[in-house]
């Protein structure tokens, strides 16, 4: 295997398939990056049995073929090396079958290599009806749903995104059990089967964070066990996470004793001062108090004091009501809606309360009040 390669072509490349390399060891080879080289272009795959990223860097004026072949690199090492070259070209070459030169004008670095027969046998399949979405919308729908996914590996079916597909409906939901957020988009086209996995969010959070910002589709490959993200260059694979996720409809209240509604800024940055006088972050409790058009933010500590804000709302109606929740859950539901006012309804002081906004129907964010007495 010989090649001459822009730098930053190789780096973009290596820094997108390094997300999958295996830092537990288990299995050594993993912490290697598999290349592939022949005269289309580079074939760049790593993996940690959970996710597999593979990109192809196609043969053009950025890089020079001069002969085919394939080797396992340490992925740590060809990364920081390749970082911190400072050349515009780098020259990779493999003698003696694992004997690896990196090398420049002026730098030459040598590696041991391993053998591509070594690594395990991946398949990375795409379908012949793949799901295309935005991939503006796509980013748009993990980052306001991951967040509300569970970190308890007790109950691995809430650490994922459950994304429900039929027809031209798309449904994503994910729940730690004390707090749900809901997503509904529509598709482009109908999708003539029907669809209900769920996928590690941790996994789709890694692959939002590789994707560009360009206005391509990421299409959905889905299977048995695992889904397939292709997004230009990039195949992105993650197992699925077994099990029957909670039917979670159930839990949206229908009627409401109370509606308000009020600017998103405005209410997280009192939610967020209020949270302060706390020696703990995860489990601030915070009270809304509303009487007449005020909004009162109450939040004590024993040890450390008590701090109260208060702000303008509209309401739907005379109703008066005080309930209390975690700080942290009802600003991160807050964070998700891309606009400027929010509704919030209530249906008392121990049931659910319901975030939605106009700007985008297809949010739902639910946070589950806290008992204080």
């Amino acid at each position: 295997m010989k090649l001459k390669i822009k730098k930053e072509l190789l780096l973009d490349g290596l820094t997108k398939v390094s997300k999958a390399i295996s830092t537990k060891n288990l299995v050594p080879v993993l912490a290697g990056i598999k290349f592939e080289l022949d005269q289309n272009g580079l074939t760049l795959t790593a993996s940690d049995n959970d996710i597999t990223i593979q990109v192809f860097l196609e043969n053009n004026e950025d890089m020079e073929i001069d002969q085919e072949g394939s080797i396992i690199i340490q992925g740590k090492y060809i990364l920081d090396i390749v970082r911190k070259l400072p050349d515009e070209f780098i020259n990779i070459e493999v003698v003696d079958d694992l004997k690896i030169i990196i090398y420049t004008e002026n730098s030459e670095f040598n590696l041991n290599g391993i053998s591509k027969n070594e690594y395990p046998n991946i398949t990375l399949e795409t379908s012949k009806t793949p799901i295309s979405i935005r991939s503006r919308i796509f980013r748009t729908i993990i980052n306001q749903t991951s967040f509300a996914s569970s970190n308890d590996e007790a109950r691995p079916i809430l650490t994922g995104i459950n994304f429900k597909i039929m027809g031209n409906l798309l449904e994503c939901n994910s729940t730690d059990s004390y707090r749900l957020a809901r997503k509904v988009y529509e598709l482009s086209d109908v999708v003539q089967e029907s669809y209900n996995i769920v996928i590690p969010s941790k996994n789709l959070l890694e692959f939002i964070k590789i994707m560009d910002d360009s206005e391509e589709d990421v299409e959905l490959h889905i299977f048995n066990n695992k889904v397939l993200l292709r997004f230009q260059n990039m195949l992105f694979q993650s197992r699925l996470i077994s099990g029957t996720y909670p039917n979670t409809s159930n839990l949206l209240p229908e009627e409401f004793m109370l509606n308000i509604h009020t600017d998103i800024n405005e209410l997280y940055n009192v939610i967020d001062r209020a949270s302060i006088l706390t020696s703990d972050k995860e489990k601030n409790i915070v009270t809304f108090e509303i009487d007449g058009n005020k909004l009162y933010v109450r939040s004590s500590s024993a040890e450390i004091g008590r701090v109260e804000e208060k702000m303008t709302i509209e309401k739907s109606n005379s109703e008066n009501l005080k309930i209390s929740f975690i700080a942290k859950y009802m600003m991160e539901a807050l964070k998700s809606f891309e606009d400027s006012k929010v509704e919030i309804s209530f249906v008392g002081e121990v049931k659910p309360i319901i975030l939605k906004s106009e700007k985008d129907e297809g949010l739902t964010q639910l946070v589950l009040p806290i008992r204080t007495y």
